[in-house]
């Protein structure tokens, strides 16, 4: 049995086509509408599987055209009956009802399991034939996600303390996710450790390395900006190698960024009830002072600028980090300098969401000691002379 997919993410893709070829299906993909209506001439298969949201070239320009295209061509244009599965993170009922009248037989809501895909398909167009003795398919739960996010993770010598298992673990669950570590010049051997990270998730996970060290602002900048050239990726974020910010924490970010018409969605230590948030008490008073000077600074609201831990549309991220931050450290309050001028002080407000965190530890082995608090008031007196 032959299956079409049709999805411009190769994140999502690769795992469909890996999931459905050891269920025994034989698998094409397309990663444009134009790419999968000659396959579909060509491969003349039993089932499409389709996106709804695909960007295309029209001249220079990119634009959203939808899968609608490709249903109305095989229905209308070609007369053709063969099974529609649409899987998508579009939830337009308009949209979803105006494609059942085209005649797809089904349309699954992204986020949605490798499992219920199968299950699906094997509905509508049976399991393929095997031929002799096959091992027995395991279940697959893994999630293929509404959008591709791309995630930034500086690193400077963190041979020691880099949680392999639990990125390797988040990576290979997460279909939608591409981890990008950035070595910032380490002279231990952490390039060697996110080596071996990378081996069993190569689709998922990436290393951007510096041959010098150059401060966590220059290294989160540079994969932010190696990270935008994947036009897969919708949203774009960073988060800290320790983990003080874990995954639940950082998924529940891209949530809100996903639902809400927010450009930057930053996360917030700020205690509340429920909350696990736990710091050194000097640390804890250090950091209140901080936020103290960089509210006056920002002139804005913002309670926790300096969490390890945002997401951005890609828009801002390409518009926001393309050139050199003027401090080493305080690079997130250069960020909300650089969204104000950029989009005024009003507008900004509006399009900054800060989100208190469920969870927040700080890891042993932190960088930043208490002679470094002195070096940070120096810089945010460096960030208010620039940016005034």
């Amino acid at each position: 049995m032959k299956i079409l997919a049709i999805d411009d993410q190769q994140l999502i893709l690769l795992s469909v086509e890996k999931r459905l070829t050891e269920l025994g299906y034989e698998v094409r993909t397309a990663t444009s509408i134009e790419t999968g209506i000659k396959l579909f001439n060509s491969f003349k298969p039993d089932l499409v599987l389709l996106d709804m949201n695909m960007p295309e070239m029209s001249g220079t320009e990119l634009v959203l055209c939808t899968g609608t295209e490709v249903v109305k061509y095989i229905r209308v244009f070609m007369n053709n009956d063969t099974p529609i599965l649409v899987m998508s993170g579009n939830t337009d009922e308009a949209l979803i009802m105006r494609n059942f009248d085209l005649g797809v037989d089904d349309y699954m809501k992204k986020p949605v399991s490798l499992d219920e895909m199968a299950a699906r398909i094997k509905r509508i167009i049976g399991a393929p034939e095997t031929k002799g003795e096959t091992k027995r398919k395991l279940s697959d739960t893994r999630m293929l996600q509404k959008n591709c996010v791309g995630v930034v993770i500086p690193c400077y010598n963190e041979e020691e303390r880099l949680l392999s298992d639990q990125f390797k673990e988040f990576a290979h669950k997460n279909l939608g996710y591409h981890l990008c570590f950035v070595n910032d010049g380490s002279t231990d051997n952490t390039l060697a450790v996110l080596e071996k990270l990378k081996e069993e998730n190569r689709q998922n996970i990436s290393i951007y390395n510096c041959k010098q060290n150059g401060g966590k602002a220059e290294a989160v900048r540079q994969g932010i900006l190696h990270l935008v050239k994947d036009q897969q990726l919708d949203y774009i974020g960073f988060l800290d190698a320790d983990l003080s910010t874990d995954f639940r924490n950082f998924d529940d970010l891209v949530k809100t960024i996903e639902s809400l018409d927010f450009k930057i969605v930053s996360g917030s230590r700020i205690t509340r009830m429920g909350a696990d948030i736990t710091k050194e008490s000097a640390r804890k008073i250090i950091s209140l002072t901080i936020n103290l000077i960089i509210q006056t600074i920002l002139g804005m609201p913002f309670k926790d600028t300096q969490c390890g831990a945002k997401v951005m549309d890609r828009e801002i991220a390409s518009k926001m980090f393309n050139k050199k931050f003027v401090t080493k450290w305080l690079f997130d309050v250069e960020l909300f300098m650089r969204m104000k001028k950029y989009f005024g002080k009003t507008e900004v407000k509006s399009m900054i969401c800060e989100q208190p965190l469920k969870r927040w530890i700080h890891a042993d082995g932190s960088k930043l000691s208490m002679k470094d608090s002195i070096k940070i008031m120096g810089q945010l007196a460096q960030i208010a002379v620039f940016y005034r």
